[in-house]
């Protein structure tokens, strides 16, 4: 099988795209893109991974499905492309990140130097239908994603886990609470961020948890002024 994944996630991730689930879950997807709009296109389904290689993630950010509306999913949790206005979540994550490290929000919701730095934005599931929120659900993505945060938490060089809300906190069975660490708060969803997000500094945690394994502290400071790194396309195999 040709890769198309062009990183250390390719070896990891391989052998689950050979399994009956996710053979059901591409001609479901060929059927989707070809009679629906479904974010992101299909060349930015991995972008997470393609992003933030294996060998390299020091904490997963994780997310629930992609955005929904027009030009904001690009195939990493939270993010969305430059000149799209900022959704309310991560409004208020910027806003959690100014009381929490002093950090001013940018003008932009683009998360690439996050990503770079070996913060993984992954979803649980990586496609979803125009206007229809959580229309992928169910359909296998799951299954891939759970693999993915499983082979994380095994890895030898423990991860900084950040589940926001009760979906996200629901993986928590699938990490090793013992070698990893976990941050867990509210999601930062205008419905729920009163609740516990606001307050809960997990980007300072994050720092010092990363000092504590011996690792260098994520430089939460977005750029300003960013171009979208349009990266390997990564369909050829896919849908």
């Amino acid at each position: 099988m040709k890769p198309f994944i062009h990183n250390d996630w390719w070896p990891v991730l391989e052998p689950e795209f050979a399994q009956d689930y996710y053979q059901e879950l591409r001609k479901f997807l060929v059927e989707e893109y070809q009679h629906y709009r479904i974010y992101p296109d299909m060349y930015h389904i991995f972008t997470a991974f393609e992003w933030t290689p294996f060998s390299q993630v020091k904490v997963v950010i994780l997310g629930q499905d992609p955005y929904h509306n027009p030009g904001q999913a690009h195939g990493c949790s939270f993010s969305v492309l430059p000149g799209t206005p900022i959704p309310p979540s991560l409004q208020n994550i910027y806003k959690e990140l100014e009381s929490d490290l002093g950090i001013k929000p940018v003008h932009h919701g683009y998360l690439e130097s996050w990503a770079k730095q070996g913060v993984l934005l992954l979803n649980s599931v990586l496609t979803v239908r125009d206007g229809k929120a959580f229309s992928h659900r169910g359909k296998g993505w799951e299954r891939l994603t759970d693999v993915a945060i499983a082979k994380l938490s095994a890895r030898p060089e423990p991860v900084v886990f950040i589940l926001w809300g009760s979906a996200a906190r629901s993986k928590i069975s699938l990490i090793d609470t013992q070698t990893n660490i976990v941050l867990q708060a509210p999601h930062p969803s205008p419905l729920s961020a009163y609740r516990g997000f606001f307050g809960s500094k997990p980007f300072s945690k994050t720092n010092i948890a990363l000092t504590s394994l011996g690792e260098t502290p994520i430089d939460w400071q977005l750029p300003e002024h960013v171009t979208v790194d349009e990266g390997p396309h990564s369909a050829s195999n896919q849908a």
